[in-house]
């Protein structure tokens, strides 16, 4: 018959106890963060021109290409402005 020790059995206990608490814990922190990606997050964040806006041009939003329509007037390359909408894949911009 196989003897194993009972100081043994319960190091490998512990250790099994402490792997599933370390995975439920992680797990838990994962499903409540709050996904920040997609086009929805891009509302309110601040872009920077790129290509002028006359009032059709590119912005670099978080160091992605984007073209943009300014809602008035002219911004010039290396401006800010700030993103009020986004409609597909074009975004509409206003002046900081």
């Amino acid at each position: 018959m196989l003897y194993i020790p009972a100081w043994l059995i319960a190091i490998i206990a512990i250790i099994i106890v402490v792997v599933v608490i370390f995975i439920v814990i992680w797990t838990v922190r994962t499903y409540r963060n709050k996904i920040a990606a997609g086009r929805e997050e891009l509302v309110g964040k601040t872009a920077l021109v790129e290509i002028a806006l006359e009032p059709k041009g590119v912005v670099l939003v978080e160091g992605e290409r984007w073209t943009a329509v300014l809602d008035k007037g002219r911004a010039e390359p290396e401006e800010e402005v700030i993103i009020t909408k986004v409609d597909g894949l074009k975004l509409t911009v206003t002046k900081k």
